[in-house]
């Protein structure tokens, strides 16, 4: 049994990794100051008396004995982390001060939960971690997409200079049940849309790409990240490589839902990405990681979930 520290653990991704942890035999400490996590997501992990949740903001310190960190606290859709975006930036660059600085003292192994939009919108496709990205550094994404990239900075000086035993992860987007319905990412937006047979609204064209990635894949990612081999530190690409266009996925959620929803164009938004795919050669060969669960398969079990809250 470890004993393990998960910020943002009443989020979408961090609720399913805390459950994850506490099947395989752990204690869990769920760290989140609840503005995009929700206790609804964590509610049934309350009688576990292995689990505790603790109401907290990592932009504070905070002082436990664990031995494992896994850093996911940062809201991750854009209409979140733009609604206050220094307080964005703050959670990743504070947050990630305050869990190194405790990682240090009670020499804890920590993960970051980092992002493929540090690869901004790339110049090159399929996306490599040896890649420095194309970041705006004044938009309006900025907040979040340079928070990660400082933050991953503060993880590789920490293990410099400190000997901190990082890991760090490149999430691409990832879906799943306990998805936010109105966190304006696309696979809620487009299932929300759907189910209520409203127009499913597109911003641009429909030709930009992503590759997504089912919640329970990148949890095997994760877990085998903090579990690989001593002094490999990534940054690791944890994504699907299944390659969509936005415009698929609004006829593939239509035609899965049944829905009457029409498709309607908007104005493009600024500095979206036209294209995301993950090169996860490196997953492979470091995690013997690959995903499993691919998009029509995982679309049911979301869909399945959104049925019943919409």
């Amino acid at each position: 049994m470890k004993k393990i520290l998960v910020t943002g653990g009443a989020g979408f991704v961090g609720s399913h990794l805390c459950e994850r942890l506490l099947k395989e035999g752990n204690e869990v400490i769920c760290l989140d100051n609840f503005f995009t996590g929700s206790k609804k997501n964590v509610v049934h992990l309350l009688d576990n008396p292995y689990f505790e949740l603790v109401r907290h903001d990592v932009t504070m310190p905070y002082f436990v004995e664990v031995d494992h960190i896994y850093n996911l606290a940062c809201p991750a859709s854009p209409i979140h982390y733009q609604y206050n975006p220094i307080k964005t930036i703050k959670t990743s660059v504070m947050g990630a001060i305050n869990m190194l600085g405790l990682a240090k003292r009670i020499n804890a192994k920590i993960l970051q939960a980092s992002t493929s939009e540090v690869y901004g919108d790339p110049n090159v496709h399929p996306q490599t971690e040896s890649y420095w990205g194309n970041v705006n550094t004044w938009g309006p994404r900025s907040c979040y997409d340079e928070g990660k990239r400082s933050a991953e900075t503060l993880f590789m000086d920490y293990n410099i200079q400190n000997k901190v035993d990082i890991k760090v992860i490149r999430i691409f987007n990832t879906y799943g049940p306990r998805m936010h319905p109105n966190d304006g990412r696309v696979v809620s937006n487009f299932i929300v849309q759907a189910l209520q047979n409203k127009d499913i609204t597109i911003y641009g064209d429909g030709q930009q790409t992503r590759s997504f990635q089912y919640v329970d894949d990148l949890l095997e990612g994760m877990i085998r990240m903090v579990n690989s081999r001593d002094g490999f530190t990534g940054p690791v690409n944890i994504g699907n490589p299944n390659e969509f266009t936005i415009l698929e996925l609004a006829e593939k959620v239509i035609e899965m839902t049944g829905s009457k929803s029409k498709i309607i164009f908007l104005p493009p938004s600024k500095d979206d990405p036209t294209r995301r795919q993950p090169d996860i050669s490196l997953a492979k060969k470091e995690l013997d990681w690959s995903p499993k669960i691919q998009l029509n398969e995982g679309l049911v079990k979301t869909i399945d979930f959104f049925r019943e809250i919409v």
